[in-house]
C-alpha cells in the first residue's frame, strides 16, 4: 500500500512540476513580449524602422493574453498536487525545538493526532472545492479576458485535493498504527522504502 501511495503521490508532484514548468514559461514569455511591444511602441523604434516596428506590433508581439489567469489557475494546481508527496515524506515545515527533547511515546501520539487533523482538513479542502466547483458549473462563470469556464480550474486542483486527501489519509492511518506498534512504516522525508 504504502508503495502505491508513494507513487500516486510521485505522480502528482511530476504532474504539478509540468505544469509549473510550463507557466515558468508562460511568464517569461509574455514577459519578454511585454518589454518588446514597448520597444516597438517606442520612440526609437518609431524613428528608425517606424514599418518593421507596426508589422512586429500588428503580428502580435506583446503579452501573452490572459497570462495572469493561467497562472492563477496553474498555481492552484500546482500546489494542489504537491501536497501529497510532502505529506507522505513528512515535508511539511515543523518546529522540533521542544519536541525532540519529549518521550518517543509521546512524539508519536502528537504525530498522530497532528496526521489526523492533517487528514480532516485535506478531506474538509476536498469537500468544499467540490461545493465550489459544482456552483461555477451551475452558475457558469467563466474569466475575464480567456472566457474559459471557471470550473475548469476548480476541476484541475479537486484532482490534487483529492490525492491530497487519500494519501493524507493514508499516512494519518500508518501513524495510529506506529502510535499502538511501536514500528515506523513512514520515515521523515524520505522517499525509498525502509
Amino acid at each position: 500500500m504504502k508503495s502505491f501511495m508513494m507513487g500516486l503521490a510521485r505522480v502528482m508532484a511530476f504532474l504539478g512540476g509540468v505544469v509549473l514548468t510550463l507557466l515558468i514559461l508562460l511568464t517569461c514569455v509574455s514577459i519578454v513580449g511585454r518589454l518588446l511591444n514597448g520597444f516597438f511602441h517606442g520612440p526609437l523604434m518609431q524613428s528608425l524602422a517606424p514599418g518593421f516596428a507596426r508589422w512586429m506590433i500588428d503580428i502580435g508581439v506583446g503579452p501573452v493574453n490572459g497570462d495572469f489567469e493561467l497562472v492563477e489557475s496553474g498555481v492552484a494546481f500546482a500546489i494542489f498536487a504537491f501536497l501529497p508527496l510532502c505529506q507522505i515524506t513528512a515535508g511539511h515545515a515543523s518546529v522540533d525545538i521542544f519536541t525532540n527533547r519529549f518521550p518517543a511515546r509521546l512524539n508519536r501520539f502528537m504525530r498522530m493526532i497532528t496526521e489526523i487533523v492533517f487528514a480532516a482538513v485535506l478531506i474538509l479542502i476536498a469537500w468544499k472545492l467540490y461545493d465550489g466547483m459544482t456552483s461555477k458549473m451551475r452558475y457558469g462563470e467563466t474569466t475575464f479576458l480567456l472566457q474559459f469556464p471557471i470550473w475548469w480550474a476548480y476541476a484541475a486542483s479537486l484532482i490534487g485535493a483529492v490525492v491530497s486527501a487519500i494519501v493524507g489519509s493514508y499516512v494519518a492511518g500508518a501513524r495510529i498504527y506506529e502510535f499502538l506498534t511501536g514500528r515506523i512504516i513512514i520515515w521523515d522525508g524520505v522517499e525509498t522504502d525502509q
